[in-house]
């Protein structure tokens, strides 16, 4: 056996005890001949220090063209096999997965040399050994005399300095063995050969000097090596596989084994299939949710009021999960229930209502001001006109719609009511009246519109139109001597009076069916220009002016405090700061961008300066929202467990694969491959595995998720809810191969220690 080593420790051709060698020497046989073909230049000069000088040197060195190896490390001595050797190997040791001309390329592959040059040096190399009509073919569909070529080509292709030959005729006929001896010899002529072999009548027959060895000594050498002095002149390249390179071999490897390559694959991707169905399910089922909230919350305004309750959201949470630590003690424990929230009140400045004012029509639909003023009302009725009571009307108004460039400028009545009889109110004297869903009205309201509170129903036609008398206080209100006022009786008077507006009725309106909250309940509603209109128009009345300066109510001379007397003076029209502001998104992810406004005005604002907002909308999603994410995260959990089976199985399968590949390994570390660069293409088997079983495991849970959708429609009545995102998907992928990679590295580490010469020996 023709062995490739390094010299560390000292070895003596004499000794009777061969010792142990590690990268470049040559050892033989009991009974072998070491027949040396040709004698050009530098390559038997190369030689003679390799064979001849051994015994000359006591220091563990050898002299490659005047270059001392002593301090030679293992990348040096694959660079000088890839380089400077050519082997041709008795059992040929072709790699079975590869082509033949892809087996000649791989030297020139370790080397460097371009894709176009090495496949024109392969085939050159091939039709030299007289191959040219078989380049297309791999090596088991050749004779034992066509492998032999090709492993001769192989040798010849990367231009070495020495071509070895271990036994190149012993797999051989008679016939066959002369030619490639002929061969041999032809190549001989440009080339130093150096042969191992049995057969005395090869070495007599085609030899230049021969080398005969018995019990591991020199017995005798028909041209002895006479030493010179060289000049070290040698030079050496290096050698590398890129990654793409050990791809493709790869790649050859397991496409050579498509049926076990499939179902590893497809046992690798079980866990990549939970995972993925299990994110698709999470994904459509919170694409549901968000649906649901986004037509549900959508109209769930942001209210901004004048006493804002600040309560933290997890304080919430924590209150609706169910409560274990129960005092076991039989006494009771004062607390302020004021103490679970903190009250803020809200300083409506005319600078914050006309930045209010000024916010982005294109994210706001509508905003509603709920005033605190009384309208003074009258109506006409059969029996007179009478005094009407707002509370009886449940008067209130409804919010302002935004016109915006570019957005559906739908109002707020038409996105939340169903009109049902009459036409949408154009101008402040508009009113509209608000059935509930069962299509009633209180009897009061009936009442004060002068309709028969006692009928079985009320035809829609009689409440679209009747009208309605807003009187400013100077006319409802009379002074008397005694200071104080009193409502004015003469209402014929007032209801005639062209300083009193009239209002109507327009139209008839009920929430819709899919709109889950309304500002507006059952009654009468206008516009907030009619409070507007009613606060211009009384700011200067002569009630007001006397209520802001007496401490008691100037209608029935009860004391007033503070607040109420405040209250009071909203009611007579002294004030037109809203009580309450309510905002509505024109979407539901428009909402983030008014929340962002509004978050703006508080910076750099003290505590108490600041104005704090409810999101509607937020406070409940905020208690929902992390429900699908946990038990996603508990599920993806389980199935997580899948990919460690994986890691392991693939782990043992690269073991396999390195055990089935031994002499490809000895094949490439003959021709100068590193220890990374055997590495490097396990791990790139590994890594084509880690995507091939992440793709499958993704087309596997893609094609499940029809079923699984059906069944869930079939359930649920919800249309494709399992959804596999193409970043889960990529993502998956990812995951995969890195630990597809991770499990076959520690076997891939293992394949590049193997030793050359004990991989080449294995079968």
């Amino acid at each position: 056996m023709l062995e490739l080593k390094h010299i560390k420790k000292t070895y003596h051709v004499g000794d009777t005890e061969t010792k142990a060698l590690d990268d470049i020497s040559l050892s033989f046989r009991q009974k072998e001949f070491v027949a040396i073909l040709g004698v050009s230049g530098s390559g038997k000069t190369t030689c003679l220090n390799v064979i001849g000088g051994l015994d000359r040197y006591d220091s563990g060195d050898l002299v490659i063209n005047g270059k001392h190896t002593v301090d030679f490390k293992d990348r040096d001595w694959d660079a000088y096999r890839n380089n400077s050797i050519g082997f041709i190997f008795q059992s040929y040791n072709l790699i079975t997965h590869l082509g033949i001309v892809e087996n000649v390329e791989l030297g020139m592959t370790l080397s460097g040399v371009s894709r176009d040059e090495k496949h024109r040096r392969a085939v050159e190399a091939l039709t030299k050994v007289g191959l040219e009509d078989h380049i297309h073919k791999k090596p088991n569909q050749l004779s034992g005399g066509q492998m032999q070529r090709v492993a001769i080509a192989r040798a010849l292709a990367n231009d070495p300095d020495i071509i070895l030959a271990d036994e190149p005729t012993g797999a051989l006929d008679t016939t066959t063995s002369v030619q490639i001896m002929d061969l041999i010899k032809e190549v001989a002529k440009d080339k130093l050969v150096i042969m191992v072999t049995h057969n005395p009548e090869l070495a007599e027959n085609y030899a230049d000097r021969i080398v005969r060895f018995a019990d591991g000594r020199v017995v005798s050498d028909t041209n002895p090596y006479e030493e010179e002095k060289q000049d070290d002149h040698f030079k050496l390249k290096k050698t590398s596989m890129n990654f793409f390179t050990a791809l493709r071999l790869s790649f050859n490897n397991i496409r050579t084994k498509k049926g076990r390559t499939a179902l590893t694959a497809f046992a690798s991707s079980i866990g990549i299939i939970g995972i993925a169905l299990i994110l698709s399910l999470s994904n459509g089922f919170q694409i549901q949710i968000d649906k649901f909230q986004r037509e549900s919350l959508t109209n769930f305004p942001i209210i901004i009021s004048k006493q804002s309750a600040s309560v933290n959201p997890e304080q919430m949470v924590a209150q609706s999960k169910k409560y274990k630590d129960y005092p076991k003690s039989k006494t009771a424990i004062p607390y302020d229930p004021q103490n679970d929230s903190m009250m803020h009140t809200n300083i409506f400045t005319e600078d914050y209502m006309e930045y209010i004012k000024k916010v982005d029509p294109q994210t706001v639909g509508s905003i509603g001001y709920t005033r605190v003023v009384g309208m003074n009302l009258l109506s006409k009725q059969d029996k007179g006109i009478t005094r009407v009571d707002s509370k009886a009307l449940n008067f209130s108004s409804y919010p302002t719609s935004l016109k915006a460039k570019g957005q559906t400028n739908k109002s707020y009545l038409k996105q939340n009511f169903d009109l049902l009889q009459g036409s949408y109110p154009k101008d402040k004297q508009d009113l509209i009246l608000v059935v509930d869903k069962k299509n009633r009205i209180s009897t009061q309201l009936l009442e004060a519109l002068g309709l028969d509170k006692d009928a079985k129903s009320i035809d829609f036609h009689e409440l679209v139109g009747k009208e309605l008398k807003v009187v400013p206080n100077d006319l409802f209100y009379q002074s008397t001597p005694m200071g104080t006022f009193t409502f004015n009786q003469n209402y014929q008077q007032m209801y005639d009076n062209e300083k009193s507006l009239s209002v109507r009725i327009v139209g008839v309106f009920r929430q819709k069916k899919d709109v889950v909250m309304s500002e507006l309940n059952a009654g009468i509603a206008y516009r907030d220009d009619l409070a507007q209109y009613v606060i211009d128009a009384d700011k200067d009345s002569a009630i007001l002016k006397a209520q802001q300066t007496s401490d008691r109510n100037v209608l029935t001379m009860e004391p007033l405090d503070a607040d109420t007397k405040t209250q009071m003076i909203s009611y007579l029209g002294g004030d037109e700061t809203p009580y309450v502001i309510t905002i509505y998104p024109r979407s539901f992810n428009a909402k983030d961008d008014v929340l962002k406004y509004l978050d703006a005005f508080n910076k750099g604002k003290s505590k108490e300066d600041q104005v704090i907002y409810t999101d509607m909308a937020d406070t409940i999603t905020s208690l929902s929202g992390g429900i699908i994410d946990g038990i996603t995260m508990v599920l993806v959990a389980f199935a997580a467990t899948s990919l460690i089976v994986s890691l392991i199985m693939i782990a043992i399968i690269t073991y396999t694969s390195v055990l089935e590949r031994t002499k490809e390994i000895g094949v490439l570390r003959a021709l100068g491959a590193r220890k990374k660069d055997i590495t490097r293409v396990f791990d790139a088997e590994t890594c084509l595995l880690g995507i091939f079983s992440g793709c499958l495991g993704i087309a596997i849970a893609y094609f499940l998720t029809f079923p699984i959708n059906s069944i869930i429609y079939a359930a649920t009545e919800l249309k494709n809810v399992a959804q596999l995102q193409p970043i889960h998907a990529v993502l998956l992928i990812v995951i995969s191969t890195v630990l597809t990679m991770l499990g076959g590295h520690i076997p891939a580490r293992m394949a590049s220690k193997k030793d050359a010469v004990e991989a080449l020996r294995s079968e």
